[in-house]
Parts: structure tokens; sequence; C-alpha cells
């Protein structure tokens, strides 16, 4: 069963949408809806929702933002990209709208595309003509809206009515006639939209920006029009985007810089980054790059930075403590400990009286308790484990700390007490018992 949409224009009641259907069967927007139904006997009619049109079509436009920075709404039923400089990304513009119409397809819309030099020409061209994915050459968009009738100039019904009671039929017919008549009879309108669609005359488009979409907005007392106060502005605008990109967890993948000329016109860069960053100094570098596309114009009054692509991006410790890992896992490393650090010194049956035997404790971590430590043999002075680390600094001399050590030690007694600091690394003898407790000037002097 067709279907419509009712509307009124606030005389009547009119249609505002048909689908496949009803427009097979000749009803038309904008058709009064009395006439629809005496075509059409038990026609499904719905009445129109304005605004929940509006915003789908903006969700639209947000989402075409995949394939451009400048995005905007066509009212009632289309959707305008600026691909300046980005469909060579897409392998060019005719695989960028045949990619275009086959998403919009999977997402169960149909829909027609154009390209052209103009937004005019390019609305024109995708309404009335016949192929559903058109390519105007650059220059050639004139030559293309010539032949198209002069409903595609989006004039109001009744000044094409007007007009086709006049004699004109097309385009063509339009643009060859005196501007002066045609003003005086209906006003800048009819000029203007020739002037847009051949362009004579910039029409800028507002660019739609999601309401989830990061974004930060800076305007200015006076347009700016030299690279290095961009650079200024630039700064300012990542470190507030990237601080609301902390604050969720998330990291840029793309990022959309517009500039805001005081003629009304737009230019934009677009970058993109391998994974999700919010580093300001790195992504203030990638833009400032391509501030030489720019051209300011007269000056540029207004920059806004949007995040058009966002992921999840993990926290990261600026700075980690000592005793922490280099790798990614951000995990603590195990306590380092050295070879030197589990060798005890036990006695020796020896006839020198500082005469120390190196051996090793058979564990993978140092002792936790101090129960575990070997406690000073009876009889012996604390003094003697210090002047077995002291005997490696000074070899030549004994040490004088202990009353045992004015004795004089055989010739081997001093080599042998740094001998066995020096070789305790390769020490494997299992301990006969509990080790003497580690001094730390012992674990220092044996490294």
């Amino acid at each position: 069963m067709p279907l419509i949409t009712a509307a009124s224009d606030g005389r009547r009641m009119v249609v505002a949408a048909a689908d496949r259907a009803a427009l097979a069967l000749g009803i038309r927007p904008a058709m009064p809806l009395a006439h629809a139904r005496a075509m059409v006997p038990g026609l499904t009619v719905v009445d129109a929702d304005p605004e929940a049109d509006a915003a789908a079509l903006a969700r639209v436009a947000a989402w075409c933002l995949r394939y451009s920075p400048l995005t905007a709404s066509d009212p009632s039923d289309g959707v305008w990209i600026d691909i300046t400089g980005c469909a060579n990304l897409h392998g060019g513009e005719g695989a960028l709208l045949a990619d275009l119409l086959e998403r919009l397809g999977h997402g169960g819309t149909r829909a027609r595309a154009a390209v052209a030099d103009t937004p005019g020409a390019a609305h024109a061209v995708t309404r009335f003509t016949p192929e559903p994915a058109a390519v105007i050459a650059p220059g050639a968009h004139q030559a293309a809206i010539t032949p198209l009738p002069i409903a595609a100039l989006r004039l109001p019904p009744e000044t094409v009515g007007a007009l086709r009671r006049l004699g004109f039929e097309r385009i063509g017919q339009l643009a060859e006639t005196a501007r002066g008549p045609l003003v005086r009879r209906f006003g800048q309108q009819v000029a203007l939209r020739l002037d847009q669609a051949s362009g004579r005359v910039f029409e800028p488009i507002q660019p739609v920006v999601p309401d989830d979409v990061v974004a930060h907005r800076l305007l200015f007392i006076e347009p700016l029009l030299t690279a290095e106060a961009f650079g200024t502005v630039i700064d300012e605008l990542l470190n507030t985007v990237c601080g609301k990109l902390e604050a969720i967890g998330q990291g840029a993948r793309r990022l959309d810089l517009l500039f805001e000329r005081i003629d009304g016109s737009m230019q934009a860069i677009r970058i993109g980054t391998a994974a999700p960053s919010r580093h300001a100094a790195h992504l203030a570098h990638l833009l400032r790059e391509r501030l030489e596309t720019v051209d300011p114009g007269l000056g540029v009054e207004a920059m806004q930075l949007c995040v058009s692509l966002a992921e999840t991006q993990a926290f990261r410790q600026a700075a980690r403590p000592p005793g922490w890992s280099t790798g990614t896992d951000q995990k603590p490393a195990s306590p380092r400990w050295s070879i030197a650090s589990k060798i005890a010194l036990d006695p020796a049956a020896s006839g020198a009286p500082l005469r120390w035997r190196a051996t090793s404790r058979n564990a993978r971590s140092p002792p936790s308790r101090p129960s575990e430590m070997r406690r000073r043999p009876p009889g012996r002075s604390p003094c003697h484990a210090r002047c077995a680390c002291l005997t490696r600094r000074s070899r030549s001399k004994p040490s004088r700390c202990c009353p045992t050590s004015r004795r004089s030690p055989s010739p081997g007694a001093a080599s042998a007490i740094a001998s066995a600091a020096l070789t305790a690394p390769n020490a494997s003898t299992a301990s006969g018992g509990d080790a003497l407790p580690r001094l730390p000037r012992c674990a220092t002097t044996s490294r």
C-alpha cells in the first residue's frame, strides 16, 4: 500500500513525503492531500513530524563525518559533504560515492549522490538526473545543470510556477535571460540561486557537530591571518580537548580543525593517528604540519577543534618510581638481589686468624625473618665480618679494628679474604650450618 506523510503549509494539507510506490503512482511532495487521495483511493496517510525528520537528518550528516570533516544537513531530505582533499583517501570520488551508497543501503536507506564543484550544482544533479551516482568533472558543472528544470534551483513553488507561465522550463533558458527584469519581477532570490549554482557566489554550509563529540570552539576579537597565531590557538584548543578526553578515558583517533572565515566560508584540516592519543604536543605537531593548506582569506574569526573519532585509551603512569619495570605492563619489577647478597662467611679451620670460607645460600630470595639468619658464634667479635670486608680495600696492611688483627697473619691470609669476596658469585658449596647475618658494608664490597 502506498504511504505518504502530510503536513500543513498554512492554508491546506499537502504531501510532505512519499514512498517509492506512491511516487510511481504520480504522487509528488507539495501536492494537495485531497488531490493525492483522489488519485489513489485507500492511500495510507501519516502525519509528518518535521522535528524528528530534522533530527534524523542531522544524525545522517554526523555519520557522514567518516568521509569529510565538513558535513551539513540539506533540508529536507539531503546531506552536503565537502570532500575537498578527502576523496583520495577513499580511492577517488567515484569510489567514495560507491562506498557511501553501499553503506547507506546496508542500513536500509535508499539514496542518490553526486559530486560537483558547487553545492547548488550537486543538489540539482542528485535530484534531477537518472544516474544514482554522478561525478561531474571539475569545471563542467555549468554544462551539467543547463538542461535541468528550473525546479532544481531550490526556488519556492510559487516562483517556479510563475516562471513556467512565462515560458521558462530549463535552467539554461533562465541563465541566458537579462538579470534586470528577473530581479524586478521575482526579487534577488532567482539571481542568487543562479549564481550559487554556477559558482559565481560562494554558498556557505553550516557544518554539523554531534552532541556526543568532544569539541571546543574559540571566537576571536580580531581576525587571525598568520600561521603563528593559528599555532597558539591550536595549543589552547588541544589543552582543553585533551583534558576532556582524559576525563572520559578516551583518546583521539581523528581530529578536525575548522576555520571560520569572516566571509562566511569554512576551511578544515583533518589528522588521524594509528592509536588513540591525547598527547597535546604530539597532536599539535600533526596539526601544524597541515596549516600550509589553509587559506585564511580576509581573516579567521573563529576556530573549532572536534574529535570526530575517539576510542578508549587506558590511563598511563606519567612517572614511574624506582624499581618499576620499563615495559608496558606497568607491574612492579621483582626486587633485584645480587649474588653477593646471598653469600655468607663461615669460620674455616686455618692458622690464619681471619680465614673465612665463602658459602652460598641455597635460596632464591633473601631471608624474610631474623630466625632464618645465622647468629654470631660464641666468642667471636662482630668486627670479624667487617674486617673481612675491609681487607679488600687495603690488602697491604692489616686492619686494626679488632685485637686479633694485630697478629701477623700468614702470607695468604689477606688475599684469601679478598678472594672470598670476589669469587663469591661462583661459590656453590652448601653451608654446613646457619650463616652470619649479611652486613650492609659486606654486600656493597662484595659486588
